[in-house]
């Protein structure tokens, strides 16, 4: 699970929680219809805007939100570096073995098309469009969120209205406007809750989770065509560092100072 995420969750939660309690009443701000007027409007509304499949795995996409992988570009780097030495030393032929323990399908994929003697350019053209299909997937399943941001906050809207109206039909009673407008405007809060705390929040979560896998994919194929091109290892390292930030270049070096 990604700490931040849930941490971030938590403490929003409790200072809206705290806000509401420093009122008096939490009570005020419960009312099912207009839960099920938000939650169940914005949900339906989503499934319509969105292909069924993807509407399946909505519990999947959700989840991506609040983890993480795992992904050792320093490592990956130092990998890279080795299959680079040893195709120097053996030939490309050598990485065939290495290829076939890899875990990532990606990188393995991408050691295998090497080994084979595919073209370069054509190495790239496959690779590039794995990625670009990768960041269309990604893309689509922020949409899905995406929409939920956009909508809560529109049937939170149409709950006011729906609840406006209902007050108004009780104008003939005065005791009852005040506890109507209430109830109305809690449409809104829920509306605006459901966008602000969990869906765009969670939208760029997935956002930043897919720039972080995208940019390693990328190294990967500047590693892979450096490897085939037959490179000093040394210039793929310093090819490769290039997509680090300054901090993780720091460590790298005082790896390969201590393994020295």
């Amino acid at each position: 699970m990604d700490l931040a995420s849930i941490v971030g969750l938590a403490f929003a939660v409790i200072i809206v929680l705290s806000g509401m309690m420093s009122g008096g009443d939490i009570g005020a701000f419960w009312d099912p219809p207009s839960v099920l007027i938000v939650l169940g409007g914005t949900f339906g509304a989503t499934i319509l805007a969105n292909p069924l499949e993807r509407t399946k795995n909505v519990a999947k996409i959700l989840k991506n939100a609040f983890t993480v992988q795992q992904m050792d570009m320093i490592g990956l780097i130092q990998t890279l570096v080795s299959f680079a030495e040893k195709a120097r030393r053996e030939g490309l032929l050598a990485l065939e073995d290495d290829a076939s323990q890899l875990d990532d399908e990606f990188m393995k994929k991408s050691i295998q098309l090497v080994v084979d003697g595919t073209d370069p350019e054509l190495v790239k053209s496959i690779l590039d469009t794995e990625i670009g299909l990768l960041e269309e997937r990604h893309t689509s399943n922020k949409g899905y969120v995406d929409a939920i941001a956009e909508l809560g906050p529109a049937f939170g809207m149409l709950g006011t209205l729906i609840g406006l109206i209902q007050m108004l039909g009780n104008l003939d009673d005065p005791s009852a406007l005040g506890p109507g407008m209430a109830v109305a405007l809690v449409t809104t809060f829920y509306g605006s809750l459901l966008a602000n705390m969990f869906a765009l929040p969670m939208g760029r979560k997935l956002a930043t989770n897919s720039g972080r896998e995208i940019m390693c994919r990328e190294l990967m194929i500047e590693g892979i065509l450096s490897i085939q091109a037959g490179e000093n290892p040394r210039i793929v390292e310093e090819k490769l560092k290039v997509f680090l930030s300054p901090d993780m270049r720091k460590r790298l070096d005082e790896g390969k100072e201590e393994g020295e």
